[in-house]
């Protein structure tokens, strides 16, 4: 890995300090953009071969041309800069919402004396109340419709002087209360508003009460005009009330966060409750996630979405920990102007609360990743792109990709990902425990994975393989192999179609980690394509998903082998408790995490075991 000497030298005088870190590519672009307790170690982090196994950091440093870095006095300083630079560059290897446009926000422009109700997507500081943000402004406009009923809010952009001779359709369809013509005075309309803002802020029930005492009030007064203008209103606002659900016992106001993963794209689903009751939903994609963890996904979100957000309630539930959940904690509050706390609800009502919108966000995902891979168009583009560049007789249907995990030396694995028509077909990835390595080794590992394969498919062919499934998947040959890594793959690539008696019926390329650049069979010189072509943006798609699959795999090999060696050493905890420990809770941390009672309540798990698994761990 070579870095430029100019960025050598930034990093070597980097200060232990707060701040804010760019890394821009040669043409000046922003490429990144991130904060750090400690500058000096968190950009170094960066260089270090380590970090080289993740994809998007060597692709991110291997574009990096120049450095550059803001100290600050703290940071939560570092976190509002850092926010506010995301905001402006939209950095390409950030985590970001994926839309560029503002979205969009109910405005009521509260300092006029005679309110309006608008839809905006910016923000400004005019003493307008805002509530939002929403992601399609078709929804926001059907909410005004609906709300309209209630509080006839006014729309026109006439002077009111309450003098005007004729009003217009809308006060004679009862959607406005006609403040022109005098039909209304200034702190009659401006109370309808009020009331609009508490019923967008969740106070329902305050503003049933009100109306249902103002109608009666105008019975009494034998102001059955008005009586029956406001019986209307509190009849279209309990059908809006009708729809909300109740979800906390105590009137509180929360935001429940939630989010769903797939490939490099993220969905958070966001529930707004208010005052106890569930007001609303949206949901956010997120891109630029591939290759990073939770935790970090999240609290991208948190920065860019209370960035913006017109309100900050007093709690907000999460399913997970975030690092830097005290710094967050305390920017919200500056926002808020009073105390807002991030909870991770392990059990009750805030719990379900979060798989609801867990559950709510996947299907998110898979509507929107359905929607992607119909586009047979940009497919179709990319394999002829590829066909030509390769020059293949015929469009590559079928492509796999092989990568080798062999990170810390342990449990090495490889990965086998399938794409057809130039889709993902995730039934058929396959993954591999490495069974003759005895050190890393990324040749013999390749080696190994595409014999092991090819043997399967020889077996298939031949009748001697069960299972019709199992037999149909193998029995298909690629048009294309696309192997991880240079020259030295691709030679063990060929090797093995020789061995076989296949170089001439499969193509196969090695697809470099830093260069971008394809390895081709009897060619010196290494073929790059365009970087926004869509061959290349479909190999590397092809390339991320078998090292995430690969990766995934010798994590959780890893993992299990530090689990059940921790476990080991439990008395009473043998290799049927383990596995069934295991299956259960999934991990280390979520069994250290567990009651003794939780503990006590696994199959073949006796209380007296519990107990000293309890202890043993704490």
């Amino acid at each position: 890995m070579k870095v430029p000497e100019s960025v050598e030298t930034v990093l070597q005088n980097l200060p232990a300090r707060p701040g804010v870190y760019l890394m821009r590519d040669a043409e000046g672009r922003v490429l990144y953009v991130g904060k750090a307790v400690n500058l000096h170690s968190r950009v170094q982090s960066y260089f270090t071969p380590s970090a080289q196994e993740n994809p998007k950091i060597r692709r991110l440093v291997a574009e990096v041309a120049s450095l550059e870095f803001i100290v600050t006095d703290s940071e939560l300083e570092a976190l509002i800069l850092e926010a506010n630079l995301i905001k402006a560059h939209r950095p390409r290897f950030n985590v970001r919402l994926r839309d560029d446009k503002r979205y969009p926000y109910i405005k009521i422009t509260w300092a006029d004396p005679f309110p309006k109700v608008l839809i905006t997507r910016r923000i400004e500081r005019d003493g307008s109340r805002y509530f939002g943000p929403f992601t399609s402004a078709n929804a926001v406009r059907e909410t005004l419709d609906l709300l309209r009923r209630t509080f006839p809010y006014l729309t026109c952009n006439r002077e009111i002087t309450g003098k005007d001779a004729r009003a217009c359709l809308y006060y004679d369809m009862k959607l406005c209360l006609g403040p022109c013509i005098g039909a209304v005075s200034q702190e009659e309309y401006r109370a309808m508003i009020a009331g609009l803002i508490r019923f967008l802020e969740g106070r329902s029930e305050e503003v049933l009460a009100d109306l249902e005492a103002r109608m009666r009030a105008a019975a009494e007064r034998l102001d059955f005009e008005q009586a029956a203008r406001l019986r209307d209103q509190l009849i279209a606002a309990r059908q809006i009330v009708e729809r909300q659900k109740i979800v906390a016992a105590t009137g509180s106001d929360q935001d429940i966060i939630a989010f769903a993963r797939d490939d490099g794209n993220a969905c958070v689903q966001v529930f707004f409750i208010r005052d106890g009751k569930l007001l609303g939903r949206e949901y956010f994609l997120l891109e630029g996630a591939e290759a990073e963890n939770d935790r970090e996904v999240l609290t991208a979100f948190l920065k860019q979405f209370y960035e913006e957000a017109a309100y900050v309630p007093p709690e907000v539930l999460l399913p997970d920990e975030v690092e830097e959940a005290q710094v967050i904690e305390d920017w919200l509050r500056s926002k808020r102007g009073t105390k807002v706390v991030l909870r991770v609800p392990r059990r009750g009502r805030g719990r379900d609360l979060l798989r609801m919108a867990a559950e709510n966000a996947a299907q998110m995902l898979a509507t929107v990743r359905a929607q992607w891979e119909a586009d047979t168009l940009r497919q179709e583009q990319a394999l002829e792109e590829l066909r030509q560049a390769l020059n293949l007789p015929t469009r590559p249907a079928r492509i796999e990709g092989y990568d080798i995990s062999t990170t810390q030396g342990t449990e090495p694995t490889a990965s086998m990902v399938v794409f057809v028509q130039g889709v993902p077909r995730k039934s058929e990835y396959r993954r591999f425990a490495l069974r003759t390595l005895e050190k890393p080794d990324d040749y013999a590992g390749m080696r190994e994975v595409l014999t092991r394969r090819l043997e399967r498919w020889r077996i298939a062919t031949s009748g001697e393989l069960t299972g019709a499934r199992e037999t149909k998947s193998w029995a298909l040959l690629p048009d294309l192999i696309i192997v991880d890594g240079g020259k030295g793959q691709l030679g063990v690539a060929l090797e093995v179609l020789d061995s076989f008696g296949l170089r001439d019926r499969i193509a196969v390329a090695a697809l470099a980690k830093e260069e971008e650049a394809l390895f081709l069979p009897g060619r010196d010189e290494p073929l790059r394509l365009p970087e926004s072509s869509p061959g290349l943006l479909l190999l590397r798609h092809l390339r991320d998903e078998a090292h995430r699959f690969a990766v995934t795999y010798h994590r959780l090999r890893r993992e299990r082998v530090g689990m059940a060696t921790e476990l080991e050493n439990i008395p009473g905890v043998g290799p049927a408790r383990r596995r069934v420990l295991l299956k259960t809770f999934g991990s280390l941390e979520r069994i250290r995490a567990a009651t003794v009672d939780e503990l006590a309540a696994v199959p073949g798990i006796p209380r007296s075991v519990a107990e000293a698994i309890k202890e043993y761990l704490g």
